[in-house]
């Protein structure tokens, strides 16, 4: 049976729209597209509309970026007809199906280039989703690429109020909100699901329910973000839509309490917000109060709520103005406070007072990470006072009986379970990373055999000097490989009493140059040590903190400084956070990768600190680590068990070095059907074969990207050696860097599309820095000059960062490295003074080659140096001879990458 062909797969998917409601209709170009958005606003707002007025609404929505759009799609423009003014709707988001629903397919469009667009809905005429497939076999991703060509080629005027892409090959479909080539990433598409977390793949069944009409109109009315912050457009996941209607359902019809349960980052900010959202516009809703346990979290909770809708929220500093934003009616019906301070308002007499007259509203309480202080007092207070309000909570790891303290359930506390959304689930869909586990991490005492560690639990042997030593030399000495040369930080949780003290002061006494911080709570009659207390202490180890980034904090400033080293740790100056409760719950930050752990932790408290390690962000960041000094496998174990199920151990911790030793090793084999060395690989000659060794070396490098995180790596256990490894690294460059070169015909090549995932070849420490050091050690009077010299080239032959600058070093060590007097100036400054010699002249050399205006020519280098993007009018401009535009056209795209190339060759 052959494949089933594209055409084939858009003409099914376009019958099968028609038949669930969607008016078919051919659409050629922009102009037939513009004729028929006139229609179908005017069929909307039942009216007719002059043309004077419908220019007025197309200039009117052409202004601004993808983001102003979504607003204005959102929004209504003013018609001022003297004898009957109205405004004009664009999307009917109250009543989404009553919009009206067309679709359309191969709608050209130009811009840079002339492109076809596979199948368009239209909603009002409007195109606000574009759904763009390839044939069945062929990868998902070479859609996803294709609209990000077409987002800087081809869309625009009416089509840059897309709201939502689909891709699909048939077999798999995903979906994802529209927004700037750079805020595009595959790594954000998402699958549709069926309220029990199935996916659903295929392009069939997904137009059935992702794209039936009312559903999809409902996904871009209600179930969209505008984010004020980042200016892009958020589409929630459907595990996300589905938590917010059946609290909304909950609270609206049913009129009871109710929890959702969704795994720590997977997106409850954004669901509990939306929710907030949709209660607060209701009618019948007094106030909706978002309660969170600490104030960190009360400020995190305002800023995240703010960015997705700006001055939206009602901010309360202190209990007078909770006091004001509960008793005032009207605007402002979304409140966000903590536990405390809500707890005290309706217990203090004065305060109580003020709310009598509204303790009868009906009021919805929203507690965020309800696993933690709604157990307690506060929560009864504040529920017994509130009489007619009703109570949702959001957790990502739920009190069972198994993890209660012999008490109360969240489901005794907020009763029924509304939906559910676990690790395992967030990990298939790539939400959140799963986790490497390391036990003891090398650090136990050597003369004590695995199997005996786990049963020593004395409190001698705990606080040991030897063994916290050990352990504090593991940290330091495997501490770069965990975070990929400080790409990433750690924190390192130790048990409560005077260990972390002893922790300290052992890293300050220690070689090596990790910024380290702590932070610990402490009580006025609370004392860690033996001679002095844990308040003093804190104060002893702020002064270190202030030496290093130039602050002046002290324990009475407590809040300001738990902000500054929240702050320090997302940017990632703080290397290694050490700590004892704090920062295990609330804390988000992608660049924290590695958790060291020296204490019990189970249950809940186990995965919540685990998980402050899984946050995604890039390739290189392939799991969260965990490196345990204490044997916690049952524990782990236990978690996974209660807040996934038993089976689903595999899927959340990842295998061991062992297993991936053994795929890196199959993959070698796969690499060595094909080619024996880095020579043949690049002697290949047809496009397929090409393909094939880049597929194969990628999944190596991916596989090595693992095996570099775990400290007991050793080329001596894979089947290749390390310069081996190395040379086809290079060779997988050599054929990136050919098919990244224009071509005036540009053929269509299947390389084209392939993802090479360059960053996971990436190397910080190997950089021009590196190099410059090695130079500076080069003689060229030695015997073994020559060998040096090529092993330099080799290395930067290796690095992708590097590539383009091996001509500049080879210059440089033939002209200039003999002759530096090293008493006066350095290799590095020699290096500088000959970078700007160079750059200047080759710009020169491309002012001249390309025969370009050199004032118009210098403005073109200037811009792109600010800003990264090249003006094509400026540079038309510039060029001193009259072109075709065929030759034009290509001459541009030389130029463009000559002038790519000339700056990533000096930028260093």
């Amino acid at each position: 049976m052959s494949t089933q062909s594209e055409a084939v797969l858009e003409e099914n998917l376009i019958k099968r729209l028609s038949n669930n409601g969607y008016e078919r209709i051919k659409i050629k170009n922009e102009d037939e597209l513009i004729a028929n958005f006139k229609i179908q606003l005017e069929r909307l707002n039942k009216c007719e509309l002059t043309d004077e007025e419908f220019n007025k609404i197309l200039l009117f929505l052409d202004q601004g970026s993808i983001f102003d759009k979504a607003k204005k799609l959102r929004d209504h423009f003013f018609i001022d007809r003297k004898d009957n003014p109205f405004y004009i709707k664009f999307l009917n988001e109250k009543d989404w199906c009553k919009n009206i629903f067309q679709i359309s397919n191969q709608i050209t469009m130009e811009g840079k280039h002339k492109n076809r667009y596979d199948v368009t809905l239209l909603i009002n005429g409007l195109p606000l989703v574009q759904i763009e497939l390839k044939r069945r076999g062929m990868p998902l991703k070479e859609a996803f690429d294709q609209i990000t060509r077409y987002t800087l080629h081809s869309y625009k005027g009416l089509f840059n109020y897309i709201q939502i892409f689909v891709v699909s090959n048939g077999v798999n479909t995903k979906y994802f909100a529209n927004g700037l080539k750079k805020d595009l990433q595959y790594e954000f598409t998402f699958f549709w699901k069926d309220e029990e977390n199935h996916n659903i793949h295929s392009l069939d069944e997904f137009a059935d329910t992702f794209l039936e009409k009312c559903n999809i109109a409902k996904m871009i009315s209600k179930f969209m973000v505008l984010n004020e912050s980042s200016k892009t457009l958020m589409v929630l996941r459907a595990y996300q839509k589905y938590a917010v209607e059946k609290v909304l359902h909950q609270a609206l019809e049913i009129k009871q309490n109710g929890y959702v349960w969704h795994t720590t980052g997977s997106g409850k900010t954004l669901t509990s917000y939306k929710v907030s959202q949709l209660l607060a516009e209701d009618e019948s809703i007094y106030k909706v109060i978002f309660v969170v346990d600490r104030r960190d979290l009360d400020l995190q909770t305002n800023k995240e709520f703010n960015s997705f809708c700006d001055g939206c929220v009602n901010t309360t500093k202190h209990t007078g103005v909770l006091i004001k934003n509960l008793t005032t009616d009207g605007k402002g019906k979304l409140i966000t406070t903590t536990i405390q301070k809500l707890s005290k308002a309706v217990k203090t007499a004065g305060d109580k007072a003020k709310l009598q007259k509204i303790k009868d509203e009906n009021i919805i309480l929203i507690f965020d990470e309800c696993h933690r202080s709604q157990f307690g007092e506060m929560h009864q207070t504040i529920t017994d006072f509130f009489t007619n309000a009703l109570s949702f909570g959001f957790t990502g790891t739920p009190i069972f009986a198994a993890n209660s303290d012999g008490t109360r359930t969240t489901k005794d506390i907020f009763g029924k379970k509304l939906h559910e959304y676990v690790i395992k689930d967030a990990i298939a869909d790539n939400n959140v990373l799963g986790f490497s586990v390391d036990y003891f991490g090398g650090a136990k005492l050597k003369e004590i055999p695995d199997k005996e560690v786990s049963k020593i639990d004395t409190k001698e042997f705990l606080e040991s000097d030897k063994r916290l030593n050990q352990i504090v030399d593991h940290i330091i000495e495997s501490y770069d490989r965990k975070t990929r040369n400080r790409e990433f930080n750690a924190m390192f949780t130790v048990s409560r009493g005077g260990v972390v003290h002893k922790y300290y002061e052992l890293f300050k006494k220690k070689d090596h140059d990790l910024k380290i911080a702590t932070i610990f709570t402490f009580k006025a009659n609370e004392d860690l040590s033996e001679s002095e207390h844990s308040q003093d202490l804190l104060d002893k180890y702020m002064k270190d903190y202030n030496e290093m980034f130039e602050t002046n904090f002290t324990s009475d400033d407590f809040r300001q400084y738990h902000a500054d080293v929240s702050k320090r740790m997302k940017n990632r100056e703080i290397d290694l956070l050490l700590v004892v409760d704090m920062f295990l719950t609330g804390f988000d930050s992608k660049l924290l990768n590695t958790l060291y752990v020296d204490k019990n932790l189970q249950y809940h408290g186990l995965l919540q600190a685990f998980s402050r390690t899984n946050r995604i962000i890039n390739k290189r960041k392939s799991q969260g680590n965990i490196v345990c000094f204490t044997n916690l496998k049952e524990n782990v174990d236990n978690a996974i068990a209660l807040f996934s199920d038993p089976d689903a151990i595999e899927d959340i911790i990842m295998p061991p070095y062992e297993t991936f030793v053994k795929w890196f090793n199959q993959d070698l084999e796969r690499l060595f059907k094909l080619v024996k060395t880095a020579a043949e690989a690049l002697e290949l000659q047809s496009e397929k074969d090409k393909e094939s060794f880049v597929l194969i070396f990628r999944d190596l490098i991916r596989n090595k990207n693992k095996l570099d995180i775990f400290t007991e790596f050793d080329w001596k256990d894979v089947k290749i050696e390390e310069q081996d490894f190395n040379d086809f690294r290079s060779a997988y460059l050599d054929i990136y860097a050919e098919i990244k070169q224009p071509k005036d015909d540009d053929p269509e090549s299947i390389l084209k599309d392939i993802d090479f995932e360059l960053e996971l070849l990436r190397n910080d420490q190997i950089n021009v820095d590196y190099i410059l050091n090695l130079l500076a050690d080069l003689d060229k009077n030695s015997p073994s000059f020559d060998h040096d010299k090529k092993r330099i080239i080799s290395i930067m032959k290796e690095h992708e960062n590097l590539r383009s600058k091996i001509d500049l070093i080879e210059k440089f060590i033939n002209e200039r490295l003999g002759n530096i007097d090293t008493k006066i100036t350095s290799v590095s400054e020699e290096f500088d003074s000959f970078m700007r010699h160079e750059r200047k002249e080759a710009m020169c050399e491309i002012v001249d080659k390309e025969r370009l205006d050199e004032d118009k020519a210098r403005k073109v280098f200037e811009i792109f140096e600010f800003s990264g993007k090249i003006d094509d009018d400026l540079l038309k401009k510039a060029f001193l001879e009259k072109m075709k535009f065929k030759e034009r056209k290509n001459k541009v795209k030389t130029v463009k990458f000559e002038i790519i190339n000339l700056f990533d060759k000096f930028d260093y």
